[in-house]
């Protein structure tokens, strides 16, 4: 059975952005909280989730990360910006 993926992007406490892949978000933002996910959230601690995306499987969620970190932080932050302004929309 194939759950779905979720790739995420993280804000950090140094105001920098995380990307990962998960099947279960909640659980792994907490463990980024407490320290116990990614070495770089360890020393950077998430804020918050500022983007999320359900993909059906790991194949895809691993593409969608790996196109999400080759973009530059203003990419990154305009992919950011239009999740939220469709969210308003809705």
């Amino acid at each position: 059975m194939q759950s779905n993926y979720y790739v995420y992007i993280l804000l950090c406490n140094n105001n920098s952005l995380y990307t990962g892949i998960t099947t279960d978000l909640k659980r792994r933002f907490a463990e980024h909280e407490k320290g116990t996910g990614a070495k770089y959230t360890r020393a950077h601690p998430p804020i918050e989730i500022v983007y999320k995306k359900k993909v059906s499987n790991r194949s895809l969620a691993q593409k969608r990360e790996a196109k999400i970190k080759k973009m530059s932080r203003i990419q990154k932050l305009m992919l950011i910006s239009e999740i939220r302004s469709n969210k308003k929309k809705h």
